[in-house]
């Protein structure tokens, strides 16, 4: 179960953020020796895997890689782990996402941190996704920020909505937690801690997760 401590800190930093996206707080783990590459350095593998998908209700436009450690591009890796295959495990500190598979291999995704990210930890569960989910800001937000009265009953789906692609509600023992792991356009922040919002991944990540996961999906977030 999650911290009580934790998870009460948790819902009153998401009700202060509500999952929005902002500026950079801090860089994220050092890593030598990596870094932007040109585009000729990347792989047709990693092209086609962040495509431009005009099939999508909004058209999501192809990632500039150049904007993106590749450390964090999205790669199948050897992981032991204790938890069953198929599930999702958050590395916050490394700002890593993981699915487990079979035989000792997981899918991993580069994720950008909230603020409200580093607030909790322990398990839970996906309780249901929706694909273009309407992000409704809350009241404190709006108090400190007017101009998003406008979407006080909600915003529409869309690339520049918080919750970009797609969302992944999670819930423990039946409530939710106010977290979720959702789409973003601004490749700065994966890798990054940010200063609000929860686990953010780019579209083409997380229409990807979204495809392999079905409602139930159990998740641990591990914190330092």
């Amino acid at each position: 179960m999650l911290n009580r401590r934790l998870f009460l800190a948790a819902a009153a930093a998401s009700l202060a953020t509500g999952c929005a996206s902002s500026r950079r707080i801090g860089p994220g783990p050092a890593r030598p020796g990596t870094g932007p590459v040109a585009s000729a350095r990347i792989s047709p593998e990693y092209l086609t895997m962040y495509r431009a998908m005009p099939e999508e209700r909004f058209p999501v436009p192809a990632v500039d890689l150049t904007k993106i450690d590749p450390l964090y591009y999205r790669q199948l890796v050897d992981y032991a782990a204790v938890e069953p295959a198929g599930t999702i495990i958050v590395d916050t500190p490394n700002r890593f996402l993981y699915l487990t598979m079979e035989n000792g291999k997981a899918m991993r995704y580069g994720v950008g941190i909230g603020r409200a990210g580093f607030a909790w930890g322990g398990r839970a569960k996906i309780q249901y996704k929706k694909a273009w989910p309407t992000w409704t800001p809350p009241g404190e937000m709006i108090a400190r920020e007017p101009e998003l009265e406008k979407y006080r009953n909600g915003m529409e789906p869309g690339l520049d909505n918080p919750l970009g692609a797609r969302a992944l509600y999670i819930f423990e023992g039946g409530r939710d937690t106010l977290y979720r792991l959702h789409g973003t356009s601004e490749t700065w922040s994966i890798g990054k801690a940010v200063s609000s919002g929860c686990v953010r991944l780019l579209h083409q990540d997380v229409i990807d997760l979204y495809n392999r996961v079905p409602d139930g999906t159990p998740i641990v977030v591990r914190q330092a």
